[in-house]
């Protein structure tokens, strides 16, 4: 079994209240869950221009791992609305 998890560094853009954070952020979270990982908010919280969004996957198929991740992070990068700021990747393997 591999695990993997992809931690999305956000800047958004015309955004001026948590409220419409809110409105920006959880239909792209709908969206990535859509490709079968779970993800969620999971930092910059309370800063309304800024979000980490978290998500991770199980696999038997490491291959399978890095198609899903890379199709998660095309997903965000495509976004207009947002600005991918940086992408952290941890893999863990059956050595791990």
């Amino acid at each position: 079994m591999f695990l993997g998890a992809l931690e999305l560094d956000i800047l958004l853009g015309d955004v001026h209240s948590l409220k419409e954070k809110r409105s920006v952020i959880k239909p792209v979270v709908a969206a990535l869950q859509r490709y079968g990982v779970s993800a969620a908010e999971t930092g910059e919280q309370e800063r309304y221009r800024r979000s980490m969004v978290g998500v991770a996957v199980a696999t038997a198929d490491v291959s399978h791992l890095h198609q899903v991740l890379d199709t998660c992070e095309r997903h965000v990068a495509g976004r207009p609305e947002l600005q991918l700021l940086a992408v952290r990747r941890r893999v863990f393997g059956p050595e791990d």
